[in-house]
């Protein structure tokens, strides 16, 4: 259980800083500084800051004083209400806990009373709406705070009411999807909910809570050390309300995903970590029985087709949307996909274009795909919800509901998303957990269809990897540590900053570093080497411009580059200059009429982050 825990914890970190954390934390920097924002207030009703009105009168509880504006606010006798430092922890304690137990105890909850799966989403926005408006009108406020006036001396406004706040952002709280989540998930919704379940959700928790807290400690910092926060205490109230509210409505339509989507995922590295690495045995979960026993046959990152045993069957599906039930039996002689996702997974609508891409394709030449949906969330039960991600993404392929998890556990299933390629004969012969390997599965499909259907006239491939080997041309060339497969530099090509140079010789098909670069798993970054003791290569000169080298054989280069700065390109047509700028995207380098072998040597500027190369 120890080694869960561990686990738990770092997952839940890692989390806690990733993209999908980023639409929340205005709210909780603003709501852990809120109430602390106030100067304690003298103890005398008398003190100028004891005030509160809008025309500038006093308003007394029980013979105190409540200030809007920095005052104090008596609760009896007229003693001032210091601020509350425990707010912080108040909010990320009632985010916590909230989470935790909607997550384990959500959906069964809701099933037993009959209530929508997605009602306490719906509330929890609700909540962060009513106490946005609290924040911004006063008599919002007040009409809040009337329900809980029987509580004897005791008043709940917006900025006392960190737990509350806490709890409400945790029933809307959707981090992204990881191998943890998912075991936490998939134990809560079917109820197999044991004492490593709990302690692996815990861990979780306060992994995800340790940097929502460091924000909510500095909201709360710079409230005290500001005397602008003290004297402009209304307009810090209009702020995070409006914050909120903007939360809420975001969260109603969804346009948090549509911001983590333009957002690379720089916390890719770390999760990659706690996956198996190309070539180990599938992080497999579920129970085992003959029908599933042969999926441990498959390797991550497989490149060739395996033999992984029989495709279980389908099975336990609540609903099916855009077909009639299907079942594998019936499918035999078609080559089959099914992938498994949720609607408000970020990584599965990271993948989706690619799953529609490929059945748009190859749906005519015999591919079959099905799309399988496991929620993640209590919410994503709701037919509504998921036949509305349906059309958002522009799924046009059936999609089976799977509420009960069964065809999830059958298939020893533990990633959102995951892809299963299965053979006309009904065997499975590849799959890809998480997100990426598209060319790979595009190069099999093709090649599954062959075998099939032999004589079969296939399209042109979608993807540029599979294009690439199939016109003889430099394949696709990635330069994060995780995929890179054509690195012809000296020394080991590991994460970390580095300085490097060219080697005297370089194969064709392959690429080279000079300069300093920071590798990671999904990029290198040009700039400066922080440890030349950790070079990952041997030293060239530390003045040398941070350039990437290609000898390739293609009609036309692409590379996929992100960050602000220029590159700067000489080759086979001389120099030119490409500025690059925004999120990654891909940049024409080279480009002819007719195919050419040649070097490339593209020089970057410092922060400008390189992903791949491309060949057409």
């Amino acid at each position: 259980m120890g080694e869960n825990i561990l686990i738990g914890f770092l997952g839940g970190l890692i989390t806690g800083i990733s993209p999908c954390i980023l639409p929340v934390l205005p709210v909780i920097f603003f709501s852990g500084g809120l109430d602390s924002a106030r100067k304690d207030a003298p103890s005398s009703v008398s003190a100028a800051a004891g005030a509160r009105g809008d025309l500038g009168g006093p308003r007394g509880d029980v013979g105190g004083t409540r200030g809007d504006l920095g005052g104090a606010r008596g609760d009896v006798g007229g003693g001032a209400r210091r601020a509350s430092r425990w707010r912080p922890f108040q909010v990320i304690g009632g985010l916590v806990l909230s989470f935790s137990l909607v997550t384990l105890l959500g959906s069964l909850a809701l099933s037993a009373l009959g209530l929508p799966q997605d009602v306490l989403r719906w509330a929890g926005i609700a909540v962060l709406a009513a106490v946005g408006l609290g924040l911004m009108v006063p008599r919002i406020e007040e009409w809040l705070e009337k329900p809980f006036s029987w509580i004897p001396q005791r008043r709940v406004d917006a900025r006392r009411g960190g737990f509350g706040l806490g709890l409400a952002l945790g029933a809307v709280f959707v981090p992204c999807a990881g191998p943890v989540l998912a075991a936490i998930t998939v134990s809560g919704a079917t109820g197999h909910i044991g004492p490593e379940t709990v302690a692996l959700t815990l861990a979780f928790a306060v992994g995800v809570s340790v940097p929502l807290l460091f924000f909510a400690l500095a909201g709360r910092g710079l409230a005290e050390r500001l005397k602008a926060f003290r004297r402009r205490q209304r307009g810090i109230r209009l702020t995070a309300g409006a914050l909120m509210i903007a939360l809420a409505a975001g969260l109603a339509f969804d346009l948090p995903a549509t911001l983590q989507r333009l957002i690379p995922d720089y916390t890719a590295s770390l999760q990659d970590q706690l996956r198996p690495s190309a070539g180990t045995p599938l992080d497999l979960g579920g129970l085992v029985t003959d029908e599933n026993r042969a999926l441990a046959n498959c390797t991550q990152g497989a490149t060739s087709l395996q033999d992984c045993g029989p495709a279980p069957a389908l099975r336990g599906e609540t609903a099916w949307i855009g077909s009639q039930p299907l079942d594998l039996k019936s499918l035999h002689g078609k080559v089959v996909l099914i992938d498994f996702w949720a609607y408000s997974c970020i990584n599965c609508q990271r993948s989706l274009p690619h799953i529609v891409q490929l059945n748009d394709a190859y749906k005519s030449s015999g591919l079959e795909v099905i799309g399988v949906h496991t929620p993640e969330y209590a919410f994503e039960r709701e037919q509504r919800n998921v036949e509305a991600g349906v059309k958002e993404h522009g799924i046009d392929y059936p999609v089976a509901m799977d509420n009960s998890y069964a065809t999830w556990t059958a298939y020893r299933n533990r990633f959102w998303p995951a892809q299963y390629l299965i053979d006309a004969n009904g065997t499975v012969r590849h799959i890809q957990q998480g997100e990426g390997g598209y060319q790979t599965t595009e190069a099999l499909v093709r090649q599954l269809l062959s075998d099939a259907h032999p004589g079969v006239a296939l399209p042109k491939p979608v993807e540029s990897a599979a294009t690439a080997v199939a016109a003889g041309t430099t394949p696709e060339t990635f330069l994060g540590v995780a995929k890179q497969t054509a690195y012809a530099g000296s020394g080991a090509y590991r994460a970390g900053p580095g300085t490097f140079s060219f080697p005297a010789q370089q194969r064709p098909n392959s690429f080279a570093l000079s300069g300093a670069w920071t590798l990671d798993s999904q990029r290198i970054t040009a700039g400066p080497a922080h440890d030349a003791g950790s070079s990952p290569a041997a030293a060239g000169s530390p003045s040398a411009p941070s350039s990437v080298r290609l000898n390739f054989t293609a009609k036309q280069v692409q590379a996929v580059v992100g960050g602000t700065g220029k590159l700067t390109v000489k080759g086979p047509d001389g120099e030119r200059t490409v500025e690059v700028g925004g999120t990654p995207r891909s940049y024409v380098l080279l480009d002819g009429d007719q195919q050419r072998s040649g070097t490339l040597e593209v020089e970057a500027s410092a922060g400008v982050e390189l992903y791949s190369f491309t060949f057409g």
